[in-house]
């Protein structure tokens, strides 16, 4: 039965690693804390130096499941009104792993109740797929997809607009503009083969509704989408709790449920974890998927009272 379940899991793994028309880029639970990873116009948005440091562990117990580390740091210049940001990150999935970084660039315009930001963003990647290394099963089957290992560079740019006010927000962007080719094979019939990069399109709202003076409500939703395949929407309700503590759930479509918790530990650091539960039949093959963060922001003043920052 263990081995059955092990072949099962890497076939999905497998499927995850090519698949040409999924879902590419990393995926987070906690995308309201990372959100820099999806929107550069998002950097400087908090007015301070933001440092964001993130894991995921997913689909633990499955050998090759995707593990991800993010760092993100951005900051306000020029009287607020330009943000930059940079992202470091390391993914890895089965045979795969990205490790890369981006930088991006946002121009903030103040207005009568927040501030709308249209940012840019260029990266570059190192990927690396172990495709000589896959057991094809029979001995001596050639398949030119798997002749051959993969390492190389990867070079790309996003765009977004996003606006924010104390209670509101609202961003559009979308990453990988340029339909970069990830493998290239010649097939039998002499037609070329392979995956592309495909662009990621982005849309994420959120607001806070004051319940008391102790009790705040804020739903958000992210929808994300890929040329291939169907639109996915991460539905969010957290409720803070006297704006040191905050608990909520999240229902992914088709994928998963999961629990979240936050913690304002201080004026300048937050802490957040969440747990993810599948709700499809990979369910029978994981333990679940853990995702730890840690945020610390500089520049505050001692002893300044500061209004609580909820995005």
């Amino acid at each position: 039965m263990k081995r059955f379940k092990k072949i099962v899991g890497a076939l999905c793994l497998l499927g995850c690693a090519i698949s040409v028309d999924a879902q590419q880029n990393a995926m987070y639970t906690q995308y309201m804390f990372n959100t820099l990873a999806i929107n550069p116009a998002y950097a400087g948005s908090r007015n301070v130096v933001s440092a964001t440091a993130l894991h995921r562990s997913q689909w633990s117990g499955l050998d090759g499941a995707p593990q991800t580390t993010s760092f993100t740091i951005d900051a306000p210049f020029n009287g607020k009104k330009v943000g930059l940001g940079l992202q470091i990150l390391s993914d890895k999935l089965g045979i795969t792993s990205t490790t890369g970084a981006a930088l991006s660039y946002a121009y903030r315009i103040r207005m009568a109740q927040g501030s709308l930001a249209f940012g840019i963003q260029g990266s570059a990647v190192q990927y690396r797929a172990d495709y000589t290394g896959v057991d094809l099963g029979n001995a001596g089957t050639y398949d030119p997809a798997f002749s051959e290992n993969i390492n190389k560079f990867l070079f790309n740019f996003g765009t977004g607009v996003y606006y924010n006010s104390d209670r509101f927000y609202i961003g559009l962007s979308a990453q990988d503009l340029l339909n970069s080719r990830i493998t290239a094979y010649e097939a039998a019939d002499d037609t070329t083969g392979g995956s592309l990069k495909n662009m990621h399109l982005f849309f994420a709202t959120g607001y806070v509704f004051k319940v008391d003076d102790n009790l705040k409500l804020k739903p958000s939703i992210l929808i994300k989408g890929v040329k291939g395949a169907p639109l996915e929407a991460d539905l969010n309700a957290m409720l803070w709790i006297k704006d040191v503590v905050a608990v909520g759930a999240q229902y992914r479509t088709s994928a998963d449920v999961a629990g979240i918790l936050e913690i304002q530990a201080s004026p300048q650091i937050r802490i957040g974890y969440s747990y993810d539960h599948s709700v499809t039949r990979l369910r029978s093959f994981n333990t679940g998927s853990h995702e730890i963060m840690i945020r610390y922001e500089f520049g505050f003043e001692r002893g300044k009272i500061l209004s609580p920052r909820y995005f």
